[in-house]
């Protein structure tokens, strides 16, 4: 018998958010809006930066001190932009990582501010090719340093860094980074979307990571770990699902992570196409409704 849900985490990409689209649906946010009125605080914890996620869920009227774990856990903030929590991958880390990932596809780093330079790549083309939506939304904030090296300044350390390239790649820059001097060092997070055989690699400070973040924020709000919902749909968001005493897995999820799901007892919820973050949310409003009758 799982406790009331007092805290849930939710990805975005594949799970608050369908595959190829860019907007909430009207159902997902009537059922975010309940949740937060339910007394439950809904936190969105995504791999993309802060700047990346905030414009797709202003407008809505979800609270301003909606939580918001981005960078795969590397920054913590609230929605109206009051800092909670972040950690830094230092420079010379992320220099010794060029050299490493150079070979395996496009690299790029994140930092923490506003404006161009915010993210930084070394071949614009090159990431053009692959991840152009990314790019095009972005455009703004990136800027081009050859060799990247030299945008990796001691005392300015990047929030993370990212390659990506194909899903075969990201599989070998994963392994050539776990083999590597720089493996205690960094952490590794993968996520996969096979369909357009692209994967993205992360690579953030030692010890960070969506679970990491989620620990803190539950920790600063008192909720007790079995009364945490985590939902998600890729391999950036096990270690998350693994912490929650609740763990949800989206019926759009690899079919190595749906066996996962059924392995783990996790619940499995339906695909992002078909409202699955709202069906969980509105499941546990029925169960909270009916507790307190």
């Amino acid at each position: 018998m799982h406790l009331p849900v007092r805290l849930v985490a939710i990805d975005m990409d594949g799970t608050l958010l369908a595959t190829y689209t860019h907007a909430l649906t009207p159902r997902t946010v009537q059922a975010l809006r309940a949740a937060q009125e339910a007394g439950i605080t809904v936190a969105v914890a995504t791999g993309r930066r802060t700047n990346y996620t905030v414009p797709l869920l202003e407008g809505h009227g979800l609270r301003a001190d909606t939580p918001l774990i981005t960078s795969n856990g590397a920054v913590i903030r609230t929605l109206s932009g009051e800092a909670i929590d972040g950690c830094h991958l230092p420079s010379s880390t992320a220099r010794g990582l060029c050299g490493l990932l150079r070979p395996f596809g496009t690299v790029v780093f994140t930092f923490d501010r506003p404006g161009r330079s915010e993210l930084v790549v070394e071949d614009l083309e090159q990431a053009s090719g692959r991840i152009a939506v990314w790019v095009e939304a972005n455009r703004k904030s990136i800027e081009v340093v050859k060799p990247l090296e030299d945008a990796l300044v001691d005392g300015e350390d990047p929030i993370q860094g990212m390659a990506t390239g194909s899903v075969s790649q990201m599989r070998m820059a994963e392994q050539a980074v776990k083999g590597s001097e720089w493996a205690g060092y960094c952490e590794c997070v993968r996520t996969e979307y096979p369909a357009r055989d692209l994967s993205i690699l992360d690579l953030l400070p030692p010890g960070v990571s969506k679970a990491s973040a989620l620990k803190i924020l539950a920790e600063r709000l008192g909720v007790n770990r079995k009364e945490v919902m985590a939902i998600g749909d890729n391999w950036n968001d096990v270690d998350m699902l693994e912490w929650a005493g609740q763990g949800v897995m989206m019926g759009n999820a690899a079919a190595e992570l749906q066996t996962m799901a059924i392995i783990r007892s996790w619940q499995q919820a339906p695909p992002s196409e078909q409202d699955g973050v709202a069906v969980v949310l509105e499941q546990v409003l029925t169960r909270r409704t009916s507790a307190k009758v």
